[in-house]
């Protein structure tokens, strides 16, 4: 079966549509936001049948390269009702391609697939949101009152902000960190090795955030501090590798 729209699955096992796809493949003339209200007027509730999406995408302007869009993550009940609303060939053909969707998810085969596809996702989360919890433990904690003063703290930075010193991405040190053994990544957050979480070289803490799915999870915020930027900076410096300001430095010398 050719795949005319994407579907994907979040947390609770249920098949998604993305709303903005979906509109899309109907060539529906009307903008999307003011489509989606008005497919609202047919008794679709959110949380239940829906759930609304923030996403960033590329924009023309140099300036400002990503803009925030509004989407929604649409359960399949949802998505093949509204193709039928349509009323046309495009409306049809979605409707059908859903209706097969469904009798493929359906199928035994599947049902066993899938679960299994959900306890290894499962898993992996709680094996990230234990390493979570354990870099917050074994990082350096003050006492309460001060905790508020670090956070406000300027002197906490990011690794992107750390990689601009070297000329390089935060995508590109990272790596370069866990080729060091500094740290290791689970799923797509990065941790530090344990020999490292007492040092007082990060702040970590935790965020809530909405999946593309509409699915709601919680991701490490970690930052350096002054004394982590060191770390970095010696650690990189022994394999000849310094800021470009010392570069520059020698090079005007």
């Amino acid at each position: 079966m050719n795949q005319l729209i994407k579907t994907t699955t979040n947390d609770e096992g249920d098949i998604i549509v993305s709303g903005r796809e979906l509109h899309f493949f109907l060539e529906v003339k009307e903008k999307y936001t003011e489509w989606f209200k008005r497919m609202l007027g047919y008794g679709f509730v959110e949380s239940t049948d829906f759930v609304l999406v923030s996403e960033r995408t590329e924009t023309n302007n140099p300036k400002n390269p990503f803009t925030k869009i509004t989407n929604h993550a649409l359960k399949l009940d949802m998505a093949k009702e509204i193709s039928m609303i349509q009323r046309n060939e495009k409306g049809k053909q979605a409707r059908q391609y859903f209706i097969e969707v469904e009798k493929r998810w359906n199928d035994p085969d599947m049902i066993i697939k899938r679960a299994h596809e959900i306890l290894e996702r499962k898993v992996a989360k709680l094996i990230t949101q234990n390493l979570m919890l354990e870099q917050q433990v074994h990082e350096l904690k003050p006492k309460a009152d001060y905790t508020d003063i670090i956070l406000k703290n300027k002197s906490l930075v990011t690794i992107t902000q750390i990689a601009k010193d070297y000329g390089m991405s935060g995508e590109k040190l990272n790596k370069l960190l866990r080729e060091l053994k500094v740290q290791f990544k689970q799923g797509e957050q990065w941790f530090l090795y344990s020999k490292y979480h007492d040092k007082g070289y990060t702040h970590s803490s935790t965020m809530n955030i909405t999946r593309k799915d509409g699915t709601p999870d919680v991701v490490l915020n970690t930052k350096w501090t002054q004394k982590g930027r060191l770390f970095i900076y010696n650690l990189l410096k022994k394999h000849d590798i310094v800021p470009m300001i010392e570069i520059n430095f020698e090079e005007a010398n």
